[in-house]
């Protein structure tokens, strides 16, 4: 079993450290919040007193982190991950960044001699907690053999997507289909509606003909047809509206690096940007359906 450090023990990062755990590995993780490293402790593992100290006793080092600056702070600082792993540690950063971020950390990662993944998740709390995430990993095929039992003690399906940034490039192409299908689900059962259509009805026919997708079969942002959607729920997140604010910032933020037209994820970048405005961001992000019925 491996020497695992964890760094970042939020609502993700927590349960999937406990798998670990669960799967017999010892587990040394750090947050800046002490409630995640409590949970940690309670399950079997170990408080890291800091970065340095998660990264240098460990074999492998998994992040899951907010942002792409908080990436760049942990790995690359002066006591940061890449300064401070033993040769031969394998990292792996869960977040949900920018392909540019991912890229200079591998760089800076590889030129250190250790070897680095990108391997951001989709799946949310539930997924985490279940051991069912989805796992887009950007690296060497080396280090991704190598990780691949830690990514199916945690996750039920693991693609390689290609080298460093691809994993990321793969979650954000991903997401900007999630919401751009979100507000198109959303739109038409508003209109719905307003024909006097019932909801359940539209949900039998679309879900066996064209309009078939995630957004309506698995994740419906009305209640009754899909009784586990969070509109069962009163939106209560699974992943909420502020997380795919964010994944849509960072679509667009890529899109314009990469001179790519997306027209729809623009637009749906816009509409959740004026509903998390609105005070909704923590909610599901399929409470979206609330803003689009005005």
């Amino acid at each position: 079993m491996a020497k695992i450090g964890f760094i970042g023990l939020g609502n993700m990062g927590v349960p999937m450290a406990l798998n670990l755990i669960k799967a017999g590995h010892a587990v040394a993780g750090f947050d800046v919040s002490p409630k995640g490293m409590d949970a940690l402790k309670s399950a079997g593992g170990s408080a890291a007193g800091d970065v340095a100290a998660a990264a240098g006793t460990s074999e492998v080092l998994i992040t899951m982190l907010p942002a792409g600056k908080h990436v760049r702070e942990v790995y690359l600082g002066a006591d940061g991950v890449i300064a401070k792993a033993k040769p031969g540690t394998l990292l792996i950063d869960c977040s949900t960044i920018d392909v540019e971020t991912a890229r200079v950390v591998a760089a800076a990662a590889a030129a250190k001699g250790l070897a680095m993944l990108d391997a951001p998740v989709s799946g949310g709390v539930g997924g985490a907690v279940a051991g069912t995430l989805t796992f887009m990993v950007g690296g060497s095929e080396e280090a991704f053999t190598r990780a691949a039992p830690l990514f199916a003690t945690m996750g039920k399906n693991v693609v390689h997507a290609g080298q460093a940034g691809a994993g990321q490039a793969a979650k954000i192409c991903n997401n900007m289909i999630l919401g751009i299908s979100m507000i198109a689900v959303s739109e038409a059962f508003v209109l719905a509606e307003k024909l006097g259509l019932d909801k359940q009805k539209l949900f039998d026919i679309s879900s066996k003909s064209s309009g078939q997708c995630w957004s309506l079969t698995s994740y419906c942002p009305v209640p009754g047809p899909v009784p586990t959607s969070p509109a069962n729920r009163d939106y209560l997140a699974g992943f909420t509206a502020a997380m795919m604010l964010k994944d849509l910032k960072l679509a667009q933020d890529a899109a314009r690096a990469g001179k790519a037209n997306t027209a729809l994820g623009a637009k749906a970048a816009a509409i959740y940007e004026r509903y998390v405005a609105s005070g909704e961001g923590g909610r599901d992000f399929s409470g979206v359906i609330r803003f689009v019925r005005g």
